[in-house]
């Protein structure tokens, strides 16, 4: 199997990004919606714990990523 580019590297580190951006998004726009009461705040604090774990495995990827992009600029020269 060839390794990627580090171009194709940067793209999906990319996409992750707005990956990550999105998610956040639509959780704040999920919690502009809920009602105020007992179960909207359960609920609110589902969609935050949710987020923010989307959003740590992303980012961990995305570290990952660009970790391999610097070893394969490394290697190419």
């Amino acid at each position: 199997m060839q390794p990627p580019t580090t171009a194709q590297i940067r793209t999906a580190v990319e996409v992750l990004k707005k990956l990550g951006e999105r998610l956040n998004e639509r959780a704040t726009h999920s919690l502009i919606q809920l009602p105020d009461t007992q179960l909207g705040d359960h609920s609110a604090g589902r969609i935050e714990v949710r987020a923010i774990e989307q959003v740590t495995q992303i980012r961990t990827v995305t570290a990952q990523l660009e970790q391999w992009g610097d070893e394969l600029l490394q290697q190419g020269r």
